[in-house]
Order: C-alpha cells, then structure tokens, then sequence
C-alpha cells in the first residue's frame, strides 16, 4: 500500500450484507519508517497508516475496514472487523490482562491470546503490562506478536505499557555500526503501530507511553516504568485527583513489590506507592517479573485480625514461556512497606480477566490451559470510600 493511500471505512454493524451502504471514509494519516534505522532489520522504508473515527454513537456496534482506494494496491481491503463502542453511563464491563509476552511470543504466547479471547470474548480492551516482545526493534518480533492475537487485536482495543524490552539498544553489540554510541530508544515500532493518545503537558520522549482513559465507570492510567517516573509522579497525582470514576486502576511494566529472584524496584516505589496510597488506587497491574504474585495494602479486613481497611490490590503476572523463581521469604519481606502478599505461583503461563459492576470489582487468573487458579472480589462503598477484599 503506498504513501497517501489508505482509508478506513465504518458503518454501524446491522444484520443485513448492506450495513456499508452508508459507510464513511476516513483518511489515514501515513508514517514513513525506515526500519534499517536498527541493525535488527533489513526491510528499509516501510509505511505506517492509521486513522481516527470521530463522532461515533455510544453503545453502538460498528464495522470498519482498512484499505486502499488508488494508487499502489488500490482497491485491496481488509475483511469488516466488528467493535462496540463504550457506553456513555457507567455500566458493567470486563477487560483481559496479560503479564508478559517476550518470547516465543508465535509459538508459545498464540495459546495464551486465543484462550483469553474464548474465556471472555465480550471484553471491552486488552491490557497489556510492557515486554510484549523480546527484541525492541525488531520487526519480525512485531509481526510474531501481532499474528498470534489475529483478528483479536482488531476486535480488542488494545491498552499497551512500555517494558525494558521495548526500550533497549538499536543495534546488538555484535553489529553495531563503527563508530556508533550505544543508544537506547523506545521501539521504533511503538508510536507508528500503537498511535496512543498524546498528553498536554508531558515531554515528548514520553508521549504515547503514559495516557489514560475512562470507561464505564473506571479510570486506567498507564505509566512508562522505564524513564521519566519523576516527571510522571505528578501527571499520576494530578489525573487520579481529577478522577471522577469509581474503581481508579493503574498499570506499568515494573513491579513495585518485585517477586522474582534478585529483583528490586526501591526507587519506583518510592517515587509512586506514595501517590497510589494517597489516592487509595484500587487496583495496580504490572509485570517485568515473570512470576506470578498478588498481594495487597494494608492488611485484608477479617474478624480475627486487627480491623484494617483495604486499600490497593497488587499484582504481577506473566503470560509468556519465560519463567523465574521466587525465593523463600521475598514477599513476607515487603510488609515493612504495608504489602500483605496472597497468592504466587512459578512456572506458568496466565492472563487475567477483570470485571467491574456497580460496587464489585472481581478478579480472576486464568492458566494458559484455561483453568482458573486464582480470584478475588473488592467491594467498595462509594459513598464513605470504604473497601473490603474478599478471597
């Protein structure tokens, strides 16, 4: 498909094969993308399209396509991909999880994608918490990622964080350019493939890596855990002040009670567990540690312990072959900073699916085999802000 030639086409879904009959057309904006900009590739230019549907009705199912009406290519399309819009009120809703991805992402990430699409296929987006791939740049890595979510990533609203792997070194040390500084860069890929919304008021190296949204009654925020957490402390601080939703979630690659073996994040704790606490977040979803853990703050409200309101659920998880280990006494060792932890588990593959009605968010991990292995309810008094967890 060349520059300057593609579209995208909606309508509102209807029974009927003529639900296009009064289809509207939307430009797409194209990006050139020379890949050979990192010696992981060697295809050279290639071109990025993306487009916007503006003015769409709530609660609507649509239709869209993209595709090419001149030029090179013209005439080729994709086939029509179904998605419904948010509804405007607050309503009941779910959304899927998944830890990370990273490596053998075709061969051994598909399985755990396609068992989260058939255990909840109504969910409203995907939240994927960073190392989606293993080599930043590298596009046949991409091309593996987005092959085994097929025709779901189109259906899906996709919620990406950055992770370390989507943020390293252009070139490997072994083909390195002479005479070339190492550089770490944010994949070349992200903002061409991803086009995240943009934020007024934070530096351009972090765009389209921390945003956030409302739906039905939640706000999402997502954070870049890489660089810039400074800078972001306040943007954090600022959106969960201005929230107006019920449930608050958070979501970012590393994790602040880090599980695995000789894994530590004191200075992202330090710089955003104050923030999180100060605005009581509900709920904070992470990965980077390829186990599998979730805790909460302060300790669980129960009749034979001291009464003590819940605050934020933690978790980590990992969707992906790629495993550690957590050492004996590692969790219990965070309860100097107020962390309970609850279940953990080594050596498999999860995703998660999240469900928020009314008073209740409900919980639930999933193995890559379809099993569910661990869940958990907050219920929550909007009026006094008052949380319990229950088991």
């Amino acid at each position: 498909m060349g520059p300057g030639s593609a579209v995208a086409e909606i309508a509102p879904a209807t029974a009927g094969p003529s639900f296009d009959a009064g289809l509207k057309e939307v430009a797409a904006e194209t990006v050139a993308l020379d890949l050979n900009t990192s010696s992981y590739n060697k295809q050279g230019v290639v071109h990025y399209h993306s487009a916007v549907f503006k003015g769409l009705r709530p609660d609507t199912l649509y239709a869209y396509r993209v595709g090419s009406q001149s030029g090179v290519g013209g005439g080729r399309w994709s086939e029509w991909i179904q998605f419904r819009t948010a509804k405007r009120e607050r309503a009941p809703f779910e959304f899927v999880y998944f830890g990370d991805a990273q490596n053998d992402v075709l061969s051994r990430w598909s399985r755990v994608i396609r068992m989260a699409y058939a255990t909840a296929p109504e969910a409203a987006f995907a939240l994927h918490c960073g190392d989606l791939v293993n080599r930043a740049h590298s596009d046949n890595e991409w091309a593996q990622w987005f092959k085994s979510g097929g025709w779901a990533h189109s259906s899906w609203t996709g919620v990406p964080a950055l992770g370390n792997h989507e943020y390293s070194l252009l070139h490997p040390s072994n083909s390195r350019p002479k005479g070339v500084t190492p550089q770490r860069a944010v994949s070349l890929q992200w903002r061409a493939q991803f086009a995240l919304p943009e934020v007024a008021g934070l530096s351009e190296e972090l765009q389209e890596t921390v945003y956030h949204f409302d739906y039905q009654g939640a706000r999402v925020v997502v954070l870049n855990s890489n660089f810039g957490v400074e800078e972001q402390v306040a943007y954090l601080d600022r959106v969960l002040a201005a929230s107006t939703a019920n449930w608050n979630i958070v979501a970012f690659h590393h994790s602040v009670f880090a599980p695995a073996k000789n894994r530590d994040a004191t200075p992202l704790r330090n710089a955003l567990k104050p923030i999180l606490d100060k605005h009581s977040v509900d709920l904070v979803l992470q990965g980077h540690d390829h186990v599998y853990s979730r805790g909460h703050t302060p300790v669980r409200q129960l009749e034979d312990e001291r009464q003590e309101a819940f605050q934020t659920m933690y978790v980590t998880s990992v969707s992906g072959p790629k495993m550690y280990s957590i050492p004996e006494g590692k969790l219990e060792g965070y309860r100097k900073h107020g962390f309970r932890p609850g279940t953990s588990a080594v050596q498999k593959q999860f995703f998660q699916v999240i469900r928020v009605d009314g008073g209740a968010l409900t919980y639930r991990a999933y193995t890559a085999d379809g099993k569910l292995f661990d869940s958990a309810t907050i219920r929550k008094d909007f009026e006094t802000g008052a949380k319990v967890l229950e088991p």
